[in-house]
């Protein structure tokens, strides 16, 4: 508790110094007063605010001579020299109506205007937060040019820039004041479940594109940075309010709020300290997609039937019963509104101390950031991640030219659970699988001799094995398994009942994954990393180096990765360097840099990055650059080590020592033929790693053989053919991109083209491995006679139902190779009117036909179009932004579900009024205003239409 009494006085305690008092005014090139500036006295942590009239007051420490800096958002920061404790200081502010010479740091880790930029490179700044017409600054994130929304639920959205991405998109990164956002256990960033208040956010550039020869492997289609406000800079109590309601058609209408607050003070030169806490509570988008997953057209009353978003079918098998097809029958499932109260909650908390010992820029940095709620991730599975807690800790030593920092990322899964196991599960606890199955086939054998039709037929069979109602008065009773005679056999739990809520809650706290869902997770990550540049030492050219360093513990407790007995712990690390010239008077500037990186199970990689940028014009407001570089992504700990049964497979990573540490005994159906042999040797088999790796048929052959086997076993056996199954390694990409910056009067714009040649490129394979017998290419078919043919043996495994589906992490050997353009414009109109727009064109190329099992996953448009309209001086103190997006119909694929995403059209719209005698904004807006509910993610939520009014007080 000392620790917490601690911070708690340095907030509240006050220091009394000698002091100057300083006024004077702030005003624009027009006369006109500017509220809202801030003043702050270089050096010191003095600091002030302009009222509604542009004036201040602000009281020093010191004596003149010292600086004043002034600074407002849309204006040109201003320093003036006070001489004189007397002196009354007028200060004018010129606008800065050219984006181009705003600083950024992220393309080349060091400070450039944004036209010196090698790459392209995206930014949101303060003024840009605060018109954004979006609920949050991080739904404002996709009017960016370039960046596109995966949306799993309101509170988890996914960055995916140049494609290649799904709601777990490990192929970018997102790092808060320098730390890596990604989740230990699940290897990618949850949207902002534990990012950064907005109303603490100093700026957020974006970097679309391979970055890896500068933030290494996992930076390899893009790269975000979100940098917060130093306490030293920005003080006093900052504290926003948001109300609202939420409205889609399957969820109603619904209130939500987010309010926040942000307290910072320096209390001396040497110490400053600030906390923020931020809450969001809401009714999360429902997902109600009752398509089949398989089979397009079929409704719910097929047998076979797996809903999208229904849970609990996927236990499905092929019943011998007469008049069946060779089909599989599914159990009744649970839809996912009956398995989640569909809320959602985001709290995140922070603070940090910041100690400037010396008379220079060195700062020590003490950061702790916690996030936790409830939101929906969506994987292979459809997880509700509720009360997930995430916490991270850094220490930093940063200069005017280097810094040193450390940090670690730990999570706890708290209550959250698997939906799909949930209804599995669910359905377990009042009758066992077996016992459903047979009583199902039993009915259905009875009803069809009774001279019932088939679909009447298969209504009674599932009322019997759901309910135990015997079909037309046949004596049927419930099968009861004299292997297991206590297994359950009851009837079924209709949702909200109190056996259906006892059996919800007995499940979702049981994380074994035979018998409950729960998600654990006690998953650690460790990083750190430094870079110098030595720009005041060696003048001919800057020079930098930089390394990281990164270790894993995984702990899920054998839940979702293979540490059944023992943590996992996994490492990798990287340096790299990076020269920059200027020459011909600064008008070209030449980087060239390099990283290597090496991981624990794979070879080391190099990743060099080439660039060129040249100025051009009187006034330097043309800018063309062009740069190559090679990128690689480490495959990631999911892809080497996750060993998780999802119901319909099993998911299994390609780490050498994961193949043996995952192992899983399977009871054998119809284990002998007709006269008794046995072709399993046994009631079990015991299969593990090695077996979906190098034993194993692909999947589409494993169709098409269930598809023949019954009327022509011997062409049926032919169809099949081995699955050759690599394990995973780095993927890799050759990224060439041209750009042109330039400003002609007060129009800028920003094009930009880029090629990428991907090679290796990891994704997933299904594969179906018999229980026993030998994969082959087309083997010898089996006519019911005894064999010990390895290959026949396995052809009746996959008869009788004596296999495990896999989904294998692997590479494909066939190049894909992406290409994208995109254009961006902004213009500043009379009378403070401004109108941006930008388009992006993206498409991929790869031959389906030469890797049938693979999916590369594109899922991005070919076409976007964004554009918006704000002006925030409409009338005194009124502002306003009507933003629009557009995208056209792509496809989409996952390990959840494949399909289409369909074209979509959104509006967005806020108008502001400022009070500055109150130092306050009012905002009133709206998100999707009048349109259609459109989607983001196969399987999740629509998206509906979100209305908000909020209230910020600023210092």
């Amino acid at each position: 508790m000392k620790i917490y009494y601690f911070i708690l006085t340095l907030f509240f305690c006050s220091i009394s110094f000698a002091q100057s008092t300083i006024s004077g005014s702030v005003k624009d090139s027009k006369n006109e007063p500017i509220p809202g500036a801030n003043v702050k006295v270089v050096g010191e942590p003095s600091g002030t605010v302009t009222d509604g009239d542009g004036k201040f007051i602000v009281k020093v420490t010191k004596k003149p001579p010292f600086t004043i800096e002034v600074s407002s958002i849309g204006f040109a920061t201003q320093k003036i020299e006070v001489t004189s404790a007397s002196q009354k200081v007028e200060v004018k502010m010129e606008n800065q109506d050219t984006q181009l010479d705003e600083i950024v740091v992220a393309a080349s880790r060091a400070p450039e205007r944004v036209k010196e930029s090698p790459v392209t490179i995206e930014r949101m700044t303060i003024k840009d937060i605060k018109k954004t017409a979006s609920p949050t600054f991080y739904d404002g994130l996709e009017n960016l040019k370039e960046v596109q929304m995966n949306t799993s639920s309101m509170s988890f959205k996914s960055i995916n820039t140049r494609g290649f991405a799904t709601v777990a998109n490990t192929r970018f990164m997102q790092l808060v004041d320098g730390m890596d956002n990604s989740s230990p256990l699940l290897n990618f960033v949850l949207g902002n479940l534990i990012g950064i208040s907005e109303i603490d956010v100093q700026s957020v550039e974006l970097l679309p594109g391979a970055s890896s020869a500068l933030y290494g492997a996992n930076a390899f289609n893009g790269i975000l940075f979100m940098t917060s406000q130093s306490p030293f800079d920005k003080q006093g109590v900052t504290a926003y309010a948001k109300y609202g309601m939420t409205n889609q058609n399957a969820a109603g209408s619904n209130l939500y709020y987010d309010y926040g607050v942000r307290v910072a003070h320096a209390f001396t030169k040497h110490f400053a300290a600030k906390a923020n806490f931020t809450f969001m509570n809401g009714t999360d988008w429902f997902a109600t997609d009752y398509r089949d997953r398989n089979v397009s057209g079929r409704t719910r009353s097929h047998y076979g039937y797996d809903g999208l978003n229904v849970y609990g079918d996927e236990a499905s098998t092929i019943i011998s019963a007469s008049g069946l097809p060779s089909d599989k029958v599914s159990r009744t499932g649970y839809n996912e509104t009956d398995l989640t109260d569909s809320k959602v909650q985001n709290a995140k908390i922070d603070f940090s101390l910041h100690f400037k010992p010396w008379a220079n820029d060195t700062e020590i940095i003490w950061q702790s950031k916690f996030g936790f709620g409830n939101t929906v991730y969506q994987g292979a599975n459809r997880y509700y991640l509720n009360g997930f807690f995430m916490q991270q800790h850094k220490l930093e030593l940063k200069g005017k030219n280097f810094f040193v920092r450390g940090y670690f990322t730990t999570e706890d899964g708290g209550n959250s659970y698997n939906m799909t196991f949930t209804a599995l599960n669910i359905n377990r606890q009042w009758k066992a699988d077996k016992n459903w199955f047979t009583d199902y086939a039993a009915a259905y054998t009875y009803s069809s001799l009774a001279g019932q039709s088939a679909d009447n037929a298969h209504i009674l069979a599932r009322k019997f094995a759901d309910y135990n109602i015997a079909p037309l008065g046949f004596p049927l009773v419930p099968y009861v398994d004299p292997s297991n005679p206590s297994a359950p056999s009851g009837i079924r739990h209709e949702a909200g009942t109190p056996e259906f809520k006892n059996a919800f809650n007995k499940v979702i706290a049981d994380p074994n994954v035979l018998t409950g869902s729960k998600l654990v997770d006690n998953s650690y990550m460790y990083h750190s990393d430094a870079n110098y540049n030595f720009r005041d030492i060696i003048k001919f050219a800057e020079i930098q180096v930089g390394g990281s360093f990164r270790l894993y513990e995984l702990n899920s407790f054998g839940r979702i990765y293979t540490d059944y007995t023992s943590q996992i712990n996994y490492n990798e690390y990287g340096a790299y360097t990076q020269i920059q010239k200027k020459l011909m008077e600064d008008r070209l500037k030449l980087t060239a840099s390099v990283r290597y990186d090496k991981a624990k199970n794979f070879d080391g990689n190099f990743s060099p990055r080439v660039s060129a940028v040249y100025t051009a014009g009187v006034n330097k407001a043309h800018t063309f650059r062009g740069s190559f570089q090679t990128g690689f992504r480490n495959p990631s700990t999911q892809d080497q080590y996750i060993g998780f049964n999802v119901g319909s497979a099993v998911l299994l990573g390609s780490a050498p020592d994961n193949l043996i540490r995952y192992s899983e005994t399977l009871p054998i159906n119809n284990g002998t033929d007709g006269q008794g042999i046995g072709y399993a040797g046994g009631s079990t088999s015991t299969i593990n790693g090695n077996n979906a790796y190098y034993n194993s048929y692909t999947s589409a052959s494993a169709q098409q053989f269930a598809a023949l086997a019954s009327t022509n076993p011997v062409a049926a056996a032919a169809l099949l053919k081995k699955a050759n199954v690599g394990l995973v390694k780095p993927e890799t990409v050759k990224a060439f991109e041209l750009g042109y910056r330039g400003q002609v009067q007060k129009l800028s714009y920003d094009l930009n083209g880029y090629y990428n040649i991907y090679n290796d490129f990891i994704g997933n394979i299904t594969v179906v491995a018999p229980t026993y017998g030998t994969a082959q290419d087309n083997p010898a078919p089996y006519v019911g006679l005894p064999t010990t043919n390895p290959g026949t043996q396995s052809i009746h495994a996959l008869v009788n139902g004596n296999t495990r589906a896999f989904q294998l992490y692997t590479n494909t050997n066939i190049e894909i190779k992406s290409i994208g353009f995109g254009a961006g414009l902004a213009y500043k109109l009379p009378r403070n009117f401004e109108i941006s727009a930008n388009y992006n064109y993206a498409e991929f190329d790869f031959d389906q036909s030469l890797d049938p099992s693979f999916e590369a996953g594109f899922n991005t448009p070919k076409h976007r179009v964004k554009a918006s309209i704000s002006n925030d001086k409409l009338f005194k103190n009124f502002g306003f932004n009507l933003s629009g997006r557009w995208n056209d119909e792509y496809k989409w694929e996952s390990t959840f579900a494949d399909g289409m995403i369909d074209a979509a059209t959104v509006i967005d719209a806020q108008i502001n009024y400022s009070i500055p005698k109150l130092k306050s904004i009012i905002k009133v807006g709206a998100a999707n205003i009048g349109g259609p509910e459109y989607q983001q993610v196969l399987g999740a939520g629509l998206i509906g239409q979100q209305y908000f009014a909020s209230w910020t007080i600023t210092p």
